[in-house]
């Protein structure tokens, strides 16, 4: 029982987020379909699902052309705050956009070490992705030196904190940056294989 279980549940992490996309695109392109046959109507022009989809194509690509501007980002960040407080919509919202930034968040922190350390205070534990070496003016610890380190927060792992953390106080952990994505946004719920907490080293 255990097996199918995990087998399972294995099959619906893979086949679930490719039908949702699945779902959502086919009814945006649907929507978009359905806009231009209103407008073409009036004027006896019938609508093809070869339009719809170009249209939806050139959309993506504008905005996505829009987004990377200056202007743009200030524009999509006012609205995000907008809807940022608007309670229901909040949630729907900012949950799938921790979805959509997962390409994103691969790109940033792919080939970060996946490491843990005590916070935010001892006994306690966070896992975190180091970002480097922190800033020569920041180095104020005398035994060892400073790593700047992201700790990601469920379920949109972009927020969190940065922490300056001595380098002796870590322990790299035998885990890939993906599973250690996997794990924040699904907030835990994710289970990477065994002796992901043992040290690289020590499992090489």
């Amino acid at each position: 029982m255990k097996t199918l279980w995990r087998h399972s549940l294995a099959g619906l992490l893979i086949l679930l987020p490719a039908w949702v996309t699945f779902l959502i695109l086919s009814a945006l392109v649907s929507t978009v379909n359905r806009a231009i046959a209103d407008l073409l109507a009036p004027i006896g022009i019938s609508a093809t699902p070869a339009m719809g989809l170009l249209l939806f194509v050139l959309l993506v690509f504008t905005s996505g052309a829009i987004a990377t501007h200056i202007l743009g980002r200030r524009l999509i960040a006012s609205t995000e705050r907008w809807i940022e407080q608007v309670p229901l919509v909040r949630s729907i919202y900012l949950t799938l956009k921790g979805m959509t930034d997962l390409f994103q968040f691969r790109s940033r922190f792919g080939r970060s070490t996946v490491v843990i350390f005590p916070f935010p205070r001892d006994g306690l534990w966070a896992l975190g992705f180091v970002m480097g070496v922190a800033p020569q003016p920041i180095q104020v610890a005398p035994s060892a030196a400073l790593l700047m380190i992201f700790v990601p927060t469920a379920i949109h792992p972009f927020t969190g904190y940065l922490a300056f953390v001595p380098e002796d106080r870590t322990r790299p952990l035998n885990l890939l940056p993906e599973d250690a994505m996997k794990m924040e946004f699904s907030a835990g719920f994710y289970k990477p294989g065994a002796g992901w907490l043992a040290s690289p080293k020590t499992s090489a």
